[in-house]
């Protein structure tokens, strides 16, 4: 048994390290000298691997169920958690659907989130056991192929029900009479009347079908964000710097740029009382020459004269009682509490309402007056239009206010004037639906040179923008790209290597239904993103990824590897018709376009 024993530890090299070790650590006589001697052969241990995927069902910043993933590695011959994400719920139900299609939603998304509780625990358990976490590239491709396997097995079992329903349906054709006469002109009549319709008012290209999401899509993005994670901790890297490494060949990048964040200030809400329906959201981005953090001060100052202005007038905004003296002399000297917010979106910002296009923006620019701030020069605007949820397919056009309603290109000509008599917005997302491609390149040859026009719902989902992102978004400045469902860490640097070589730029959103993961920041600092959008200054899971932002770039300049942003514009001229041809269709300047 001593004979083996030697021949044991011969065999890994024990004696010999062994006295490598006491030798380097004697001159420097450790405090800690076990620790120092755990530390040193540390080195020469096996590299962690997953041992257990763990999946839960957990609730997200607006109460809607989503999906939890933690990952287990063995370290050191012990099981040990590493990390865990949190996905955020993403819905294409838009904000003034029925009950009913709400309803049905929520039950969708909650069998969605079951069924990769499901997988998790089960399929990607066992698949990826004994993997090493710092090879993303491999886990990415092998959940790749699960979901592709779970996509065909989806469409054989439609098809297998399309064919038992085409065949109960031809049993109850043979079975039944033959219709009455008396029931067809009554049908033709009415399908005479629709066509009718149909010719004289659709002239506009139908919306494209909504892209159906295979229940269980989240553990596919859940677990790859979380093995990226667990990668980076294992690495003892920072999660932006081990994504940058992928992205960049493991080249470490001897600079980095911080994305410009898109702060939401003002949500206009669009079911209120007031006529507004254009805009969806009011941002502010802080100048470039401006640090994040003090960019964040200037926003949050300029919100707190908005609140001001928004108060309604003759509110005395006292909470004490003015009328009892006892309360007034045991309050003396002390500082009265903050106001409550009583009107803060789930975007996490102040909910107004309002009746033109001007009155948000003349808003805005009164706060920033009111506290000697310039638009233009201390701060700068960018609007979220949401248009795809204005169309009014009956009549073909754009409802921007409670009856008023524009065509694809009276709403170019109307953001054309709205740029020029407002030239602190350099940022309109969703001006269009993305079905509107040629007036997306009219708007571009208009106004590219001058701000941003960028695709967010106009977007496709990114696995379709890997296969040619030309094809699947209109001409645009820039896409706004969403860490949901089946998307992968592979695929998120994949497509913004794409976009990076076509001149568009990369903006990292957060979904409405936002989680306390503050996993994006990292992803859009290490993608090299231009502009992050993660909603207003409140609420937690918010605010929680603002402060990831800004220990980020404390981290960047301690280490002197902060590189500042700009804000360059890309003229579309060149590749359509000229801003000249198109601004000779605009009317006479005393025809006032805007609402």
């Amino acid at each position: 048994l001593r004979q083996e024993a030697a021949e044991y530890y011969r065999g890994h090299r024990v004696p010999q390290r062994m006295e490598e070790a006491l030798n380097a650590l004697f001159p420097q006589r450790p405090a800690d000298l076990y620790g120092e001697l755990a530390n040193y052969f540390s080195k020469f241990s096996k590299a962690p691997v997953i041992c257990k995927l763990v999946g839960r069902k957990v609730l997200d910043g607006v109460g809607q169920p989503t999906l939890e993933v933690e990952i287990y590695c063995t370290v050191k011959n012990y099981e040990k958690k590493i990390c865990s994400t949190v996905m955020t719920s993403h819905s294409q139900i838009p904000e003034n659907a029925l009950p009913e299609t709400t309803e049905a939603g929520e039950k969708e998304r909650n069998y969605s989130v079951n069924t990769a509780v499901e997988w998790v625990n089960e399929s990607l358990n066992t698949m990826l056991r004994d993997l090493k976490p710092t090879d993303q590239c491999k886990v990415d491709k092998m959940l790749g192929e699960y979901f592709t396997k779970k996509v065909e097995e989806k469409k054989e079992i439609q098809k297998q029900e399309e064919e038992v329903k085409e065949e109960a349906e031809a049993t109850l054709a043979l079975s039944s009479c033959t219709p009455s006469a008396t029931a067809l002109p009554g049908k033709k009549k009415a399908t005479k009347t629709g066509k009718k319709v149909a010719v004289a008012e659709r002239t506009i290209p139908p919306a494209e079908p909504i892209e159906s999401v295979l229940c269980g899509s989240l553990a596919i993005g859940g677990t790859s964000l979380a093995i990226a994670k667990a990668g980076a901790t294992i690495s003892r890297i920072p999660l932006y710097l081990h994504i940058a490494l992928l992205k960049h060949d493991q080249h470490s990048p001897k600079e980095m740029t911080l994305p410009l964040p898109m702060i939401t200030l003002l949500n206009c809400e669009k079911n209120s009382p007031a006529k507004l329906k254009l805009v969806k959201e009011v941002m502010l981005i802080p100048p470039v020459q401006l640090s994040i953090k003090k960019g964040i001060e200037r926003v949050l100052d300029i919100q707190k004269e908005m609140m001001r202005l928004l108060e309604p007038p003759g509110k005395v905004p006292s909470p004490q009682l003015a009328d009892s003296k006892k309360g007034r002399a045991h309050n003396t000297g002390k500082k009265a509490p903050p106001r409550a917010l009583k009107r803060i979106s789930h975007l996490g910002c102040l909910i107004t309402g309002c009746d033109n296009l001007e009155q948000p923006l003349l808003l805005m620019q009164t706060a920033c007056n009111n506290i000697g701030l310039e638009l233009g020069t201390d701060m700068y605007l960018a609007m979220n239009c949401a248009a795809h949820e204005l169309m009014d397919y009956v009549k073909g056009k754009y409802e921007i206010l409670t009856g008023t309603f524009k065509s694809p290109d009276e709403m170019v000509d109307m953001y054309v004037e709205l740029i020029n008599k407002f030239p602190f917005i350099i940022a309109l997302i969703d001006p269009l639906r993305k079905e509107d491609r040629q007036q997306w390149n009219n708007i571009c040859c208009a106004l590219g040179s001058k701000c941003y026009l960028v695709a967010e719902d106009a977007a496709t989902y990114i696995s379709k923008l890997k296969i040619d992102p030309n094809i699947n978004i209109p001409t645009c400045s820039g896409v706004v790209l969403k860490y949901i469902n089946q998307t992968m860490v592979s695929d998120l640097i994949e497509v913004t290597g794409l976009l990076d070589g076509q001149r568009h730029i990369t903006i990292l959103g957060s979904p409405d239904g936002e989680s306390s993961d503050d996993s994006v920041v990292d992803l859009a600092v290490g993608l090299g993103a231009r502009f992050i959008k993660l909603g207003g200054l409140s609420r937690g899971e918010r605010v929680t990824k603002y402060n990831r932002l800004l220990a980020i770039e404390e981290e960047l300049a301690k280490n002197r590897t902060l590189r500042e942003a700009n804000l360059e514009f890309v003229a579309f001229a060149e590749e359509s018709q000229p801003e000249k041809q198109l601004s000779d269709m605009l009317p006479p300047p005393k025809q006032d376009l805007l609402p």
